[in-house]
C-alpha cells in the first residue's frame, strides 16, 4: 500500500524483456521489498550497489501500463510502501494500475498548471470532482470529470518533485482510482443499489 507522495525521482538505466534496472538513491532497500514505479506497485528482484535496482515485469504489467514506454534515462516516479506508523500525507493507493490515459491539454494558470487527461470509460463511475486519482502514482484532486477526461491541477511542488511537470500533451500516465469508491460500490450492490448517508456513516465511510 502505497500514499501517492513521490519520494524520489529515480532514472531509468536499462530496459529489457521482463526487467527493468533503475538508478535510485533510496536508503536501505532490500530485495523483496515493493517500491511503487510511475504508480505500479513492483518487487525488488535484485540490488546492483550502490545504486541501481533491478525489477521484474511481467506481459500483464507491461501491457496494462505506460512501463513498456520507458526507455533509457526516462524518469519515474519512486515511493516507498507504506509502514504502520507513516503519515497518510495523499490517499491510499494499491498501486494495482487500472489502465492508461493521455494527456490532452495543458495550460498555465497563475503558477499552477491545469492539466486534461483521457480515460478509460470503465474508470469513470469512480470518479468524482474533489476525488482522489493517482496519475503516474501521484495523489492528485480531481478538479473536473468530463464525459471522456479529467482535470487536475499541478501546483509548484508537485511539478518540482514529481514527473508529471515532464509530461508533453500526448503522453501517456498510468492511472489508479481510488479504492475507496470501489469499496462503496462494492456496499451499495449489498445495500440493493441504495445508498444513502445513514448507510454510509454506519459503514465507517463517512462520520
Amino acid at each position: 500500500m502505497f500514499t501517492g507522495i513521490i519520494q524520489e525521482i529515480g532514472k531509468v538505466r536499462k530496459v529489457k524483456a521482463g526487467s527493468l534496472l533503475i538508478e535510485s538513491r533510496l536508503s536501505r532497500v532490500e530485495r523483496g521489498e515493493s517500491i511503487s514505479v510511475n504508480g505500479v506497485c513492483l518487487t525488488v528482484a535484485r540490488l546492483h550497489l550502490p545504486y541501481i535496482l533491478e525489477f521484474n515485469m511481467s506481459e500483464e504489467t507491461v501491457k496494462r501500463t505506460n512501463l513498456g514506454r520507458l526507455k533509457l534515462q526516462s524518469r519515474v516516479n519512486m515511493e516507498r510502501s507504506l509502514k504502520a506508523e507513516d503519515r497518510l500525507g495523499g490517499h491510499l493507493v494499491t498501486g494495482h494500475v487500472e489502465g492508461t490515459g493521455r494527456i490532452k491539454r495543458i495550460r498555465r494558470q497563475k503558477n499552477s498548471l491545469v492539466m486534461e487527461i483521457d480515460f478509460p470509460l470503465k474508470l469513470k463511475k469512480y470518479m468524482v470532482p474533489k476525488g482522489s486519482i493517482a496519475v503516474d502514482g501521484i495523489s492528485l484532486t480531481l478538479t473536473d470529470v468530463r464525459q471522456d477526461t479529467f482535470m487536475v491541477t499541478l501546483v509548484p511542488h508537485t511539478l518540482e518533485n514529481t514527473t508529471i511537470g515532464l509530461k508533453k500533451v500526448g503522453d501517456h500516465v498510468n492511472l489508479e482510482t481510488d479504492i475507496l469508491a470501489k469499496y462503496a460500490e462494492h456496499y451499495a450492490g449489498k445495500a440493493g443499489g441504495v445508498v444513502t448517508l445513514e448507510k454510509l456513516k454506519k459503514a465507517g465511510f463517512i462520520h
